[in-house]
């Protein structure tokens, strides 16, 4: 959308028209990508499951093990191994600890909105 509103831009250089890349799109715009918005509404969840009661049931279905075996090849990432990665690139010592801790965990959730850090460039 935000692409469709800006435009295509003149580039000097080569004397042509072109499109914005996705990084220009985002350092004008400033608004978090979707894969920062993804994580961090990942990361926000977790906080609330954790905090929730052992009998409810997100939290059962979180720790839930089937006990099956897994197919053969490359496992799928599990929701916890995403949030796991999340909170590595959070890169907080103790994270896993502050979810406990509403206020804390909210502080920490702002802070790493702020600072747009969850967002780990594709190659």
């Amino acid at each position: 959308m935000y692409r469709r509103i800006l435009g295509p831009v003149c580039d000097n250089e080569k004397e042509n028209w072109r499109i914005l890349t996705n990084k220009e799109i985002y350092a004008s715009v400033k608004k978090p990508t979707i894969i920062e918005t993804i994580r961090l509404n990942r990361l926000h969840w977790f906080g609330h499951v954790e905090r929730v009661e052992e009998n409810r049931i997100p939290k059962r279905v979180l720790y839930m093990n089937f006990g099956t075996r897994r197919l053969r090849g490359r496992p799928r990432n599990r929701w916890q191994d995403e949030v796991r990665e999340d909170g590595r690139i959070v890169d907080d010592e103790g994270w896993q600890e502050k979810v406990h801790n509403r206020e804390e965990w909210k502080k920490l959730l702002r802070r790493v909105k702020n600072r747009s850090i969850l967002h780990v460039p594709m190659e």
